[in-house]
């Protein structure tokens, strides 16, 4: 169901409520930032509750609710869900942004390690998808925020956050067969190549390899990213759901 906008625009989220994870920094700060241009109300979940604030107080013209969450823990995605249901009623968008990685070669990754890149990337998702579904009308959509590195091999040792990113995929198709139909909400995945932030900006071994290993020879900027999220998140998408759409300048199709 391919619910009107006000303005009539399909890729605006005004009237929208917008759930997203991992908003404090990085790309969930520029997707919070560009939700709130397309119009969405915001539910902006992270485990530093100041840097939420702070994103909050800069997010004018819309309506802001913080919480500080860990989505590892299940209790924690239902406390989102319910701040979600307590400020606006329920929930017409959630992106499940929040992430962790680690650089460590496979026989030096600790037991710990792993789980607890598991636990955030992909546990954490599925606990916020459950926690929000039942808020959530016909019409309503998921993003799921994996990664390239899910369709490619890595360049550098990463087995946990590889098998979080690729067990994603696995997840947004059974959650789009689960709920779509039934239940009218579409889920997708977004899967990100290379881009330029603070924690890519000085990483020049990693810079030749973007350069060197994708069609475009460079890191992405956020716009272009947010472009994919808005697209995903909107009625723009109303006919998507079950898949994952790349933006990583052409690094899986070398």
């Amino acid at each position: 169901m391919n619910r009107d906008t006000p303005s009539g625009d399909p890729f605006r989220l005004d009237d929208r409520v917008v759930v997203l994870t991992g908003a404090s920094s990085g790309l969930g700060r520029g997707f919070a930032r560009a939700l709130a241009v397309a119009g969405a109300d915001l539910v902006l979940a992270a485990r530093r509750l100041e840097q939420l604030e702070e994103l909050a107080a800069e997010l004018t013209g819309t309506r802001v609710e913080v919480v500080r969450a860990d989505v590892s823990s299940p209790e924690d995605c239902r406390r989102v869900a319910e701040a979600a249901a307590t400020r606006f009623g329920r929930v017409d968008v959630l992106v499940n942004n929040a992430g962790i990685g680690t650089v460590v070669p496979a026989s030096k990754e600790t037991p710990d390690g792993f789980r607890q890149v598991i636990d955030v990337n992909l546990n954490g998702a599925f606990w916020m998808s459950q926690a929000c579904q039942p808020l959530m009308p016909e019409g309503s959509s998921i993003v799921n925020v994996a990664s390239v590195l899910a369709h490619v091999a890595p360049r550098f040792p990463q087995a946990a956050y590889t098998a979080s990113k690729a067990g994603l995929l696995g997840l947004t198709r059974d959650l789009a067969q689960e709920w779509s139909g039934r239940k009218g909400i579409r889920v997708n995945a977004l899967c990100p190549g290379y881009f330029d932030s603070e924690m890519t900006r000085d990483q020049e071994p990693l810079r030749e390899v973007v350069e060197a290993g994708t069609m475009l020879g460079r890191f992405g900027e956020q716009h272009e990213l947010d472009a994919a999220l808005i697209f995903l998140a909107s009625p723009a998408s109303s006919y998507v759901t079950g898949t994952s759409l790349l933006v990583d300048g052409g690094m899986s199709a070398l």
